[in-house]
């Protein structure tokens, strides 16, 4: 126990100093300009100082040979059927998903609450927006970049502090992955969208435990955000044109279907997402 809260606290400080560098370095960069592309910035900083480097570092630290990548299970992979089948999941779970957010957002909190409600919807249309000017990409070249920025980093950086590192220093396996997968998506600052993404951090952690590989989460995650990232490109410069709120593209299909009118494509999708995630445990199990 002790041993677990010293490596907590140690993964705390290190991110606290890599977090607080990553933010000074992007003022002498930019000197703390708003436009997109310094906002970019920042995320990437951010994203590097606060979740890809202190697991590496306090990998590195806590691993006695000092093999960082084998301590976070980046040194051995799973077979291409594993990754296959993963991904095959990834993209069936997209209406269940959208389905789960949907309810998720139906929910109104009491009459006593109210503010506190009001200002949790304002920070979700306030991210929704800051990730639409993220996402708007006018060439292919762009688009590379945002799917760098938006679904690669992301998938590699969260699962290396999340599933490689958080989940690896909680002994209960049961226990570190629905802690794990709280955090997870309580770190995202976005209520509305908390079960959702809590649900799919378990998804990640079990699949994580079964592969004994980093890896195939990691892919999972890049799959999910790639998806998003390529949905709203293609809608964005789709014939039709349609815009959404602030003359902003409109959601993708890849962010409605299962939801609303669709509610019954999103069950289809929760039932079969279950019986994917059923064959995967029996398949790594017989391994």
């Amino acid at each position: 126990m002790k041993q677990k809260v010293i490596r907590i606290l140690t993964w705390l400080g290190i991110v606290s100093v890599l977090t607080l560098l990553a933010m000074g370095l992007w003022m002498i960069l930019t000197g703390g300009s708003q436009t997109t592309q310094s906002l970019k910035w920042l995320q990437c900083l951010q994203t590097i100082g606060t979740f890809l480097l202190p697991p590496i570092l306090c990998a590195w630290i806590w691993d006695e040979h000092r093999k960082p990548f084998s301590w976070l299970k980046l040194d051995r992979s799973a077979d291409a059927w594993s990754y296959a089948l993963a991904v095959g999941i990834m993209v069936c779970a997209v209406p269940s998903i959208n389905l789960l957010a949907d309810l998720n957002g139906r929910i109104e909190l009491p009459d006593c609450m109210a503010a506190l409600e009001q200002k949790m919807r304002e920070m979700e249309d306030n991210a929704a927006l800051l990730t639409e000017r993220f996402l708007q990409a006018d060439n292919v070249g762009v688009l590379l970049i945002n799917l760098g920025l938006m679904a690669l980093l992301p998938a590699l950086s969260e699962e290396l502090t999340f599933r490689g590192t958080l989940q690896q220093i909680l002994s209960n396996r049961h226990v570190a992955i629905w802690a794990t997968a709280f955090i997870f998506s309580a770190i995202h600052m976005q209520f509305y969208g908390f079960v959702p993404r809590m649900l799919m951090g378990a998804m990640f952690g079990y699949i994580f435990v079964w592969t004994g590989s980093l890896w195939v989460p990691i892919v999972m995650h890049f799959t999910n955000n790639g998806m998003a990232v390529i949905a709203y490109y293609l809608t964005s410069h789709s014939a039709s044109g349609l815009t959404g709120e602030a003359g902003l593209p409109s959601k993708s299909i890849a962010d409605t279907i299962g939801a609303g009118d669709t509610w019954w494509v999103g069950v289809i999708s929760l039932v079969i997402t279950s019986l994917g995630l059923l064959i995967f445990y029996r398949r790594t199990h017989k391994q």
